[in-house]
């Protein structure tokens, strides 16, 4: 069975930092890039980030780069999002997503054929 577990997310004030973790099994990891994403109300799922688990290739989008950070422990499974000097605009569900290396879009959910089960950050201005 395959399973995305997510955890760390939570209330912070502005210029604040959290970290959020995505435990994978279920899948062959080094075949898998890791996607996170985020969906405020009102607006549509964005892509903010992703790893290729084969070769740590990364990608951010505009919004997160220089203040989020995507690393991954290959021999537990795990994606992590460090988010830095977070703003009320990242406020939102986080969600993690696994898909082939090969197949996935860059950004977008295209490909991604397993998902978590999405993580509140909230961030005080």
């Amino acid at each position: 069975e395959v399973q995305l577990v997510l955890s760390g997310g939570g209330l912070v004030q502005a210029g604040g930092s959290l970290r959020l973790s995505c435990a994978a099994s279920g899948f062959t990891f080094d075949d898998y890039a890791i996607g996170w994403f985020r969906q405020a109300p009102g607006k549509e799922r964005e892509g903010i980030s992703s790893i290729s688990s084969s070769d740590g290739s990364t990608y951010y989008a505009d919004s997160v780069k220089g203040r989020f950070t995507i690393s991954s422990d290959n021999a537990k499974n795990t994606v992590y999002l460090q988010m830095n000097s977070l703003k009320p605009e990242d406020t939102a569900v986080y969600y993690c997503a696994a898909g082939p290396s090969g197949r996935v879009g860059v950004g977008t959910p295209f490909g991604y054929d397993y998902w978590g089960q999405g993580t509140q950050v909230t961030v005080s201005s």
